[in-house]
């Protein structure tokens, strides 16, 4: 099946995005990091790849690789009008034995299940999977604060001169010193961003923060009407 230009295309944007997405949860994030320590034993009837059919694997790709470096030569030695008639019988004869031994190594490869269950590994081999549930867990809590910090650079890029600086200086936001200040008696909860590296800056971050005070948020627990501003 060939796919179209548009669609190759289409695939190929959306896989650079998804690494561009990881590289940079990697790098802020640490979404590759341990959050603990330990490991648990995965059941008897999982499915993994059989090593022995991985080294068969590598094997018949090995070969190959050799099989369409002699065929590149070959093809070489064909566009020489003056190539050495024995070297060219030579090349051949290697060729025809490569590929004799890919097939053979092919045949191999065949009668070698490619998957079989951990209960058929010896116990040395089985692997280990880190404890789950706590890395899901902060992974998502992760997720969601990329998410926010996508929201909020949606809504800076309009007040910046260079809409691709949104990002770094949302996160300068997050880093930046604030002090809380609670009004029991009216109700609010005023936060007071401490100024940033440049007038620009503060400029940009005063108008998101005003945008977040017209939206109203109330804090999840007091119930309080957040305000926030410079200091």
């Amino acid at each position: 099946m060939q796919l179209s230009t548009p669609v190759v295309a289409g695939r190929m944007f959306a896989r650079w995005c998804q690494e561009n997405f990881f590289a940079y949860m990697m790098q802020h994030y640490d979404i590759d990091g341990l959050v603990q320590y330990g490991v648990e034993e995965l059941p008897g009837t999982v499915c993994v790849v059989n090593p022995a059919w991985r080294v068969a694997d590598q094997r018949v790709r090995q070969t190959r690789g050799q099989l369409q470096t002699l065929e590149i030569q070959a093809g070489q030695m064909a566009m020489d009008q003056g190539a050495d008639v024995l070297k060219c019988a030579q090349l051949h004869q290697r060729m025809e034995q490569v590929g004799s031994d890919l097939e053979e190594l092919r045949q191999r490869r065949k009668g070698i299940s490619r998957k079989i269950a951990l209960s058929e590994l010896p116990e040395a081999e089985r692997p280990n999977q880190l404890r789950p549930l706590r890395k899901a867990l902060v992974d998502t809590v992760k997720m969601i604060a990329y998410r926010a910090e996508t929201a909020l650079v949606g809504l800076l890029r309009r007040h910046l001169n260079k809409p691709e600086d949104g990002r770094g200086l949302i996160r300068e936001l997050f880093s930046a010193s604030a002090d809380i200040v609670p009004d029991p008696q009216a109700g609010t909860l005023t936060i007071q961003i401490h100024p940033m590296a440049c007038s620009a800056h503060d400029k940009a971050i005063g108008a998101l923060l005003m945008e977040l005070t017209a939206a109203q948020y109330k804090h999840p627990q007091t119930q309080a009407l957040m305000i926030f501003q410079m200091a």
